[in-house]
């Protein structure tokens, strides 16, 4: 569609209010809109304007100012204060040209002043005109209200932020995420919600895009972790674009991902744990291990390893059944976990009825005594095992190994020297604890014993 029709759809739609107490004038004004194809309304007083106005709602009104009664100017006045006329496009028509009264009119909100005798070409123009601004205007002021619908009805959190890291605005989804009342972030830096570090490298971007805009790059999207208002974390996809409006502006469009990432680490935690006895499984001990192993090295600790095997467990299961057999393997499994206690230890289901735990920074005699120690509460379970050689209740069989790890030893060496004294113990009449430490001489002693 063309500028002229759509000129045309604006004067056909168009309603007119022409206010004036001369006979003639309204006359020729009214002739004169109708020919243009606009709807029109008359009014001989400043009180009959006002009325119509806030009943028709017109899109332009023509207003004389010398009036009986109530004068153009109050009346123009009275529209707008009135919230549901205020918007409607004013045009004086007096005879009163001087400087002062056209301001006067201006001060008001008149949006054009007409000198009167009335030129009505002229007028058919100016009023032309000020139909195509307020369809214009009009035009904008639904677009915005469109936007503003659409950002505050966003399920995405979006903040625009300025390049000193100050955040101007905030959608409703956002303070519901991060648990503000509305507007209650304009004002404050995005360091008040993020790690330091992140925040400087944010800061950072801001500063280098406001220095040259064309050769900064888009941030893109990462995960961060935003600072809630009552204090926890949340975790949020933050998608930053920039922008140039006469500053350079920042939009952060945020995606809260909490429940994915409590979905994600639900996983990966149900990967690193034995489902039968809910503690580690082999995985992640061995991840585990690794790490300590290396942390060891470094700090020239002792790092001891306790395997366990469950003594007469095939008989066992032969005897009272598979569901007998784990039930028995869960209570072992929290009888050792519970000796686990630090951060640096770790119980684990290494296979079948065999247990392993990592003791950091832990001696040779102390990884005996609490080998020791997870033995006596075992037997202290009273399980009872009808066809063990051992015992009447259920027992193990605990090798212990320990290691000052350097460069030229490796985690093999560690396992196969618990695992032999575990078979030491085994073949000394089980449940008992064997111990050894990993290397050479003392790894061949343990291996000489278990050949007799």
């Amino acid at each position: 569609m063309n500028a002229g029709s759509l000129s045309m759809t604006t004067r056909r739609d168009a309603a007119i209010l022409i206010v004036d107490d001369a006979p003639e004038n309204l006359a020729a004004l009214r002739k004169l809109m109708v020919e243009q194809g606009y709807q029109t309304f008359v009014a001989t007083s400043g009180e009959r304007a006002l009325k119509i106005a806030r009943r028709v709602h017109p899109d332009l009104i023509l207003l004389d100012i010398m009036m009986p009664g109530m004068d153009g100017y109050e009346t123009c006045r009275q529209l707008k204060n009135n919230s549901a006329t205020q918007r409607i496009p004013v045009i004086f028509m007096s005879g009163r040209t001087d400087t002062d009264d056209v301001v006067a009119g201006f001060d008001l909100g008149a949006v054009d002043y007409i000198g009167k005798p009335l030129r009505l070409p002229e007028v058919s123009a100016r009023v032309r005109t000020q139909l195509q601004i307020r369809s214009r205007s009009e035009t904008h002021e639904e677009q915005a209200e469109r936007l503003r619908t659409i950002v505050n009805n966003m399920a995405e959190g979006l903040l625009i932020i300025e390049a000193d890291g100050r955040i101007q605005f905030t959608n409703p989804a956002c303070d519901k995420y991060l648990g503000y009342q509305t507007e209650e972030l304009a004002g404050r830096s995005i360091c008040e919600l993020l790690n330091p570090l992140v925040a400087q490298e944010y800061l950072d971007y801001f500063e280098r895009y406001a220095a040259a805009p064309q050769a900064a790059h888009n941030h893109g999207t990462r995960e961060v972790i935003i600072r809630h208002r009552n204090g926890s974390s949340v975790c949020m996809d933050l998608t930053l674009t920039p922008m140039y409006l006469r500053q350079p502006l920042f939009i952060g469009l945020l995606h809260d991902i909490t429940h994915h990432k409590q979905s994600e680490d639900a996983l990966q935690r149900a990967a690193m744990v034995d489902p039968l006895t809910m503690i580690a499984n082999r995985r992640h001990f061995d991840s585990f291990l690794e790490k300590e192993w290396q942390r060891a090295m470094r700090s020239g600790q002792p790092l001891s390893l306790v395997v366990l095997d469950v003594d007469h467990f095939k008989l066992y299961n032969d005897t009272l059944g598979h569901a007998a057999g784990d039930a028995c393997l869960q209570q072992v499994a929290q009888a050792i976990a519970a000796h686990a206690l630090r951060p640096t230890d770790l119980a684990a289901r290494y296979g079948g009825e065999e247990f392993v735990l990592l003791f950091a920074e832990t001696d040779g005699d102390t990884a005996h005594r609490l080998a020791e120690s997870i033995r006596a509460r075992i037997e202290s379970l009273q399980i009872p095992h009808p066809r063990s050689s051992t015992s009447a209740w259920l027992t193990v069989s605990i090798g212990v190994a320990t290691i000052h790890p350097h460069h030229l030893d490796n985690i093999e060496s560690l396992f196969v020297a618990a695992d032999r004294a575990m078979y030491v113990a085994k073949e000394g009449g089980r449940n008992q604890v064997q111990a050894t430490k990993a290397g050479g001489a003392s790894l061949a002693a343990v291996k000489a014993l278990v050949m007799r």
